[in-house]
């Protein structure tokens, strides 16, 4: 009953506050009654460097649980190459489709549900994570769960192609996992979070899935994001703790949903772009990029070289994995802008099916 009620106010203040947009980004509005104040902990940047305190650690194996697409992984391929270097075992659990790429970089593989192609249309039909229309709740609803059930055998299970167990010691995981903190739990392991973007509240800039006009509402989109996923998601998890965890379903009460507030999060994005806001704590950093160099032994064809030395310097034109909803209309328009503007271009193909 108690639950009930809870739920019912929580979705009564949510729909006072904010709207779901037909692109699927939240706008936030703020009442106007409402009058910043100072949040409660601000952390003055420390300069002070602890590396010659710092004690080696023993060997351990460590899961990387990442979901989404190419530009999402591959950070972590560079991260978890540095940390096989330091003696550690490194198995990289992320789509199928990357197996080849994650083996070829040296790192053990395991495969992870859901498809990122699916996922990525998703977020580019939607804007994010949170879907703009009835008809796209299953779909993502079905993906998430796809993954989440895949996350435990990732850290404790045999991949068929490998003859040696494998139990995670720690985890690294990405915040489109869900499920991380829940398999951590439940293996009593440390667990680090890194992203690609701006997942923990701040009062210096929104969540990236949100539109808020008003600064006194930053801190606040984030915490409705938080909760909106968690409404869309709360039964798989519930389920899947309570069915293949074995641990207490997750209650209205706790503060932060898809997170705790004190896990230790890396941003992986330079400082000089974004610097870390005074309000994050001193279990949140900045690392800056995470670079994998893939061009040491590319040749490229003599056609390519030849075309590039006959005039100026190109133009470089991709989308990467994200995929395009009009790769046709696209690619008129970027040749039309070549010719308008009198550029050469080199465009990528990518995901999004360009130059067709």
């Amino acid at each position: 009953m108690i639950k009930n009620c809870l739920q019912i106010l929580q979705l009564r203040w949510l729909k006072k506050a904010f709207m779901v947009k037909d692109d699927g980004t939240v706008e936030i509005d703020v009442p106007g009654h409402i009058t910043p104040h100072s949040p409660e902990n601000i952390y003055e940047p420390c300069n002070e460097t602890f590396i010659d305190d710092v004690q080696p650690i023993r060997p351990q194996q460590i899961a990387m649980l990442i979901v989404g697409t190419q530009g999402d992984v591959q950070p972590f391929v560079a991260i978890g190459k540095r940390l096989q270097a330091d003696g550690h075992r490194v198995r990289l659990a992320t789509h199928k489709n990357f197996e080849d790429f994650v083996l070829k970089a040296g790192l053990e593989f395991y495969p992870l549900g859901g498809d990122p192609k699916v996922l990525a249309g998703y977020m580019v039909k939607n804007k994010g994570f949170l879907p703009s229309g009835p008809s796209e709740i299953q779909l993502q609803r079905s993906q998430i769960k796809s993954i989440i059930h895949s996350l435990l055998p990732a850290c404790n299970s045999q991949y068929p192609d490998s003859n040696e167990p494998f139990k995670a010691e720690a985890i690294i995981a990405n915040p489109p996992a869900y499920g991380h903190t829940h398999v951590a739990e439940y293996l009593n392991v440390p667990l680090h979070i890194f992203f690609t973007m701006p997942w923990t509240p701040t009062n210096e800039f929104p969540h990236p899935l949100s539109r808020v006009r008003q600064p006194i509402g930053y801190r606040l989109s984030y915490q409705i994001v938080d909760a909106l996923i968690w409404l869309g998601i709360r039964d798989l998890i519930n389920e899947f703790r309570k069915k293949k965890l074995k641990l207490r379903a997750v209650t209205y009460l706790r503060g932060s949903y898809t997170s705790p507030p004190d896990m230790p999060y890396g941003y992986i994005w330079s400082p000089n772009l974004v610097p870390k806001p005074k309000d994050w704590g001193p279990n949140i950093d900045i690392v800056g990029f995470c670079f994998l160099d893939l061009a040491s032994n590319y040749e490229p064809p003599k056609s390519l070289v030849d075309w590039l030395e006959e005039g100026d310097r190109p133009i470089y034109i991709g989308f990467g994995s994200l995929p395009l909803q009009e790769p046709e209309k696209m690619t008129r328009i970027i040749v039309q802008a070549l010719k308008q503007t009198g550029q050469r271009g080199i465009i990528n193909k990518g995901w999004g099916g360009l130059g067709n």
